[in-house]
């Protein structure tokens, strides 16, 4: 599946009808307790904190996406959300690989508040090769081996 790194920041989320409702769906999808609002007005607020998000894409649709944002030392990310209908089929993997990839030609560390980072995301990261690394407050996440391209 030739799954692609997209950006998604304020202008692009004001341009771009489709763009607004790929991740509009996306965050649809997420488990309620893993969502501060609804999805429109998570996705709002996250964008008029200056975040971002960094999406999968495949076929010109956003299919998953990650809330990040750069505070100038590192990149934080929360909410990892994978559409339904494509979870269990490598998304979440290549999206994780390439927004690892990204930071680390950024020059950035990436890190997860302790609270953002639930169990089941801890021992995917891990399986997908992750060191994490525990700090105040927060964890940071270690490409694995090879992926930093």
């Amino acid at each position: 599946m030739p799954v692609t790194l997209h950006p998604v920041d304020r202008a692009a989320w004001e341009a771009d009808a489709q763009a607004r409702l790929d991740l509009s769906r996306i965050y649809a999808d997420a488990p309620p307790e893993r969502l501060p609002a609804s999805a429109d007005a998570f996705i709002e607020e996250h964008l008029g904190e200056g975040g971002r998000f960094l999406c999968a894409r495949f076929n010109d649709r956003l299919i998953g996406a990650v809330a990040q944002r750069d505070d100038g030392e590192a990149w934080w990310l929360s909410h990892f959300c994978i559409r339904k209908p494509t979870r269990r089929r490598g998304v979440g993997t290549r999206l994780l690989t390439l927004v690892g990839q990204s930071a680390h030609r950024a020059g950035r560390p990436l890190r997860a508040e302790l609270d953002q980072l639930q169990m089941a995301d801890q021992v995917l990261l891990v399986r997908l090769g992750y060191r994490l690394e525990q700090g105040e407050g927060f964890h940071e996440l270690h490409l694995p081996e090879g992926c930093q391209r």
